[in-house]
C-alpha cells in the first residue's frame, strides 16, 4: 500500500510499433491515398514516432489490449468448458 506523500510512479507506456502502421496506413487510405508497403520497413520510423511521444515501444503491443484479449479469452473458456477465472 502506499505511503501518503509518496508519488507513485506510473508503469511505463508501450505501444506495438505496427499498430502506428496500421492506423496511418488506415488513415491515408480514407483519404483517398493508395500507400503501398514494401521497400522500407515501417516499423522503425513508427517505432521512433512513439518515442518521440514519450512511449516505449514493444513488441507485445498496448498492455491493455492485451489484458482485454485475456479477458476475451477467459469468457470464452468459461462458456466453452464451465470454468472460473481461478480455473476451477
Amino acid at each position: 500500500m502506499p505511503r501518503w506523500g509518496r508519488v507513485m510512479e506510473p508503469a511505463p507506456e508501450t505501444y506495438n510499433p505496427w499498430t502506428v502502421v496500421n492506423v496511418v496506413f488506415h488513415h491515408l487510405a480514407a483519404q483517398g491515398l493508395h500507400p503501398v508497403l514494401g521497400g522500407a520497413d515501417p516499423g522503425a520510423p513508427a517505432a521512433d514516432l512513439l518515442r518521440a511521444f514519450g512511449i516505449e515501444p514493444a513488441p507485445e503491443g498496448d498492455r491493455q489490449a492485451g489484458e482485454n484479449v485475456k479477458r476475451h479469452l477467459a469468457e470464452i473458456r468459461a462458456a466453452v468448458f464451465g470454468e472460473s477465472e481461478n480455473g476451477s
